[in-house]
């Protein structure tokens, strides 16, 4: 059986540790979707805790906000992000999305031999 040689790339942004990437991206478009933090994280199987761990490290090391929360009570809580946040999000969308097309058209022409 002749299996496909393939690229997987991923992106990581970086202060002096390492603060946004995969991860964090997609438990902030689960909040983008669902509107609370705990929800994003239940849909990712992650703990409520953990999710507010990761938005916190990211939030030291970025330093700004990613997200802006209500604590419930009789209209409930939520989440949001914030201005920056979204921001953040879209920019980083966008450069990986671009790094990915540029990687794989890389890829093809560099490792092209074995596909002969």
């Amino acid at each position: 059986m002749n299996k496909e040689l393939h690229v997987v790339l991923s992106v990581r942004l970086f202060t002096d540790e390492k603060c946004f990437g995969p991860g964090v991206a997609q438990l902030l478009h689960r909040v983008e979707e669902l509107h609370s933090l705990r929800a994003a994280a239940i849909s990712m199987e992650m703990a409520y805790s953990k999710a507010w761990t990761v938005i916190r490290r990211a939030e030291k090391e970025l330093g700004f906000a990613l997200l802006d929360s209500t604590v419930g009570g009789k209209n409930g809580g939520g989440a949001s992000l914030t201005g920056q946040g979204k921001q953040l999000l879209d920019a980083y969308d966008e450069y990986s999305k671009q790094i990915k097309t540029y990687a794989a058209q890389r890829f093809d022409e560099m490792f092209s031999f074995l596909k002969e």
